[in-house]
C-alpha cells in the first residue's frame, strides 16, 4: 500500500464516503442551497473519480477543473465560509469511517489544497 487511496480502503472506502459526505452536506443549510439544482447522481459520479484521483487512484476524472466548476458557486456567493463547512464535512466522514488520523490529515491536507482554486482567488 504505498498511496492514500490504497491505504483508505480503495474505491469501497470512497464510495462510502462519498455517500456518507453528501448526506451531511445535503442537511446543511448552510451549503446545501448550492445542490439545489444539481444532478446528485452525477454529482456523486463526479466527486468519487475526482477524490480516486486525488488520493492517488487510478485517473478516470474526467469533470471540469476547480476553478471552473466553482465559477458559477462563486458567482453565487460561495465563500471560505462555505468552503469551511465542506472541508468539516469531509472530516467528520473520514472519522466516521474510523479512517486512522494520520490519513486523515492527508486527505485534508488534500482538501485544503484546492481551496485557491475553488473559491477562485
Amino acid at each position: 500500500m504505498n498511496n492514500l487511496f490504497e491505504k483508505i480502503g480503495g474505491e469501497d472506502a470512497v464510495n462510502a464516503a462519498v455517500d456518507i459526505f453528501y448526506r451531511k452536506v445535503l442537511t446543511d443549510d448552510s451549503i446545501s442551497h448550492f445542490f439545489e439544482t444539481v444532478d446528485m447522481e452525477a454529482q456523486h459520479a463526479k466527486q468519487k473519480a475526482f477524490l480516486t484521483m486525488a488520493f492517488g487512484g487510478p485517473n478516470n476524472y474526467t469533470g471540469e477543473d476547480m476553478r471552473k466548476a466553482h465559477a458559477p458557486l462563486v458567482a453565487n456567493g460561495l465563500n471560505e465560509d462555505h468552503f469551511n463547512a465542506v472541508a468539516t464535512h469531509l472530516k467528520s466522514t473520514m472519522e466516521e469511517l474510523n479512517v486512522a488520523p494520520e490519513l486523515i490529515d492527508e486527505v485534508m491536507a488534500i482538501a485544503g489544497s484546492t481551496k485557491d482554486d475553488v473559491l477562485n482567488r
